[in-house]
């Protein structure tokens, strides 16, 4: 661990930073990356059951081209740290913001269901580096008293998207008049739907140029005078900045050495602090929550819902899905991650059961009954609720804190890369096991929720208010 003798304590030196709308600018503008990866992965929503139309496929293939972005995303979180160690974060974030562009434009011009399948990869791609680039960068510019709140923007950022994007696939359906397939600026509305992310991508390229590079990353090639410069702007005047850049360079020392080796030891290949790592990134996922975001206007539909409701059912679990991020951006740093995680576990389980509950009855005339429709719909947006104050922001706050700094790269790239294959199962295995048995299908969700509460109390432990340096 780093020597901190010379240096005040951390909350001494950040507590009340003399550019803080600055650094709230720097933390914004990286977690457009997040916007994008909200955006990206959720509005193929809009264009599930067109895809299936258009190309004539079953749940089976259906899935699989959903789903297929994932490993784009897989492989782009298990490069991203290595990219961003040699060419730095800033341009990283620049290669993320073409990859972004290129898969929208292609997503809206497919020939066939196989380079459709393709561009999803791309911008899957983008997407992972994007879940990485983004909580340690700004893990690395903020200063520690606000690290919480500060890194929080990248899932705050991560809602909006997703929010965004149903808002947008909502007006596109009814500008279309209601069909996926309705003809729209010269292309079908779903098309439209994917081109969208074009805006918002060159936008997040736009305001890469206009953020700093990160103190450690200059610090590591030798800019110790730029790396002052900036460390001045995010953590105030009132620091031995000397002291501050020996402590940073002892610990990046010790990361220039890390490698994917480092990770391993202990009993079961990895070292622990990296399963809990994974673990973490797992459960997030095994609760099924994307399933909401990639699926949710087919699932409405196949319980009798018509397809603009569906559509604005869509956009409404995204607003509860801001409104609990918020909870968690206030209550982040003041509560702890831990509790919170805590928290949304209880609340996740009551409502994934009540929805296993719901889905459990037959449908009356192509619907649920009424009771069980309302009980379906109130349960789906309360786990949504506890999923967004909870684990939506203290995974990723977690993953950009938990690890010592001399694995804190390789570790985050693998937990990383950990979340998106399960975030790949999960999405890959809806379609068919709804087609199974939807209850059953929620129970098995509504499990590993309830799983994630012995797990967090027995291995998690809490990282508010902990300097990077004083993970070890």
């Amino acid at each position: 661990m780093a020597s901190t003798s010379q240096a005040p304590s951390p909350g001494a030196r950040t507590a009340h930073p003399d550019h803080l709308g600055h650094v709230i600018f720097i933390a914004a503008a990286a977690a457009m990356g997040g916007f994008l990866f909200g955006y990206d992965s959720s509005v193929i929503n809009g264009a599930v059951e067109a895809i299936r139309d258009r190309y004539d496929v079953g749940s089976a293939v259906l899935a699989q081209v959903i789903a297929v972005a994932l490993i784009g995303c897989a492989i782009g979180a298990a490069t991203a740290g290595r990219i961003a160690d040699r060419i730095g974060r800033i341009r990283c974030m620049q290669i993320a913001a073409v990859l972004f562009t290129v898969s929208a434009v292609g997503s809206a011009l497919p020939f066939a269901l196989w380079d459709l399948a393709m561009w999803r990869i791309i911008g899957g791609f983008a997407i992972g580096m994007a879940s990485v680039i983004g909580p340690a960068y700004i893990a690395e510019v903020s200063p520690p008293a606000y690290r919480g709140r500060l890194g929080s923007f990248q899932q705050a950022a991560i809602v909006i998207g997703i929010a965004v994007s149903q808002l947008v696939n909502w007006g596109l359906l009814n500008a279309a008049g209601g069909d996926q397939r309705g003809e729209l600026m010269g292309l079908e509305a779903w098309q439209v739907m994917l081109g969208v992310m074009v805006i918002p991508a060159v936008l997040y390229g736009l305001l890469s140029f206009a953020i700093p590079e990160s103190p450690r990353f200059l610090l590591s090639v030798g800019k110790r005078e730029r790396a002052k410069e900036i460390l001045r702007e995010v953590e105030g005047k009132d620091v031995d900045f000397d002291a501050r850049v020996a402590e940073i360079e002892h610990a990046m020392h010790r990361e220039e050495k890390s490698s994917f080796k480092d990770l391993l030891g202990g009993s079961f290949f990895f070292k622990p602090i990296v399963w809990i790592g994974i673990g973490l990134s797992v459960f997030q996922q095994f609760v099924g929550i994307n399933v909401a975001f990639y699926y949710s206007s087919t699932l409405w539909q196949s319980v009798g819902v018509d397809p603009t409701q569906s559509f604005f059912y869509s956009f409404t679990t995204s607003i509860i899905n801001i409104v609990g991020t918020v909870i968690a951006m206030i209550f982040v740093d003041r509560v702890g991650r831990k509790p919170l995680a805590l928290i949304g576990s209880v609340g996740m389980v009551i409502g994934l059961a009540l929805e296993a509950w719901a889905f459990s009855f037959d449908l009356v005339d192509g619907k649920l009954p009424a009771t069980q429709g309302w009980v379906a719909l109130i349960a789906a947006h309360v786990f949504v609720l506890f999923f967004a104050l909870s684990w939506g922001v203290v995974v990723w706050v977690f993953l950009g804190e938990m690890f010592p700094n001399r694995i804190r790269a390789a570790a985050l790239g693998v937990a990383a890369s950990a979340q998106w294959i399960a975030n790949w199962a999960i999405t890959a295995s809806f379609p068919s096991l709804a087609d199974w048995n939807l209850s059953v299908t929620y129970v098995i969700y509504t499990i590993f929720a309830a799983l994630s509460i012995p797990f967090v109390l027995k291995f998690v432990k809490e990282t508010k208010g902990k300097a990077l340096e004083e993970m070890g």
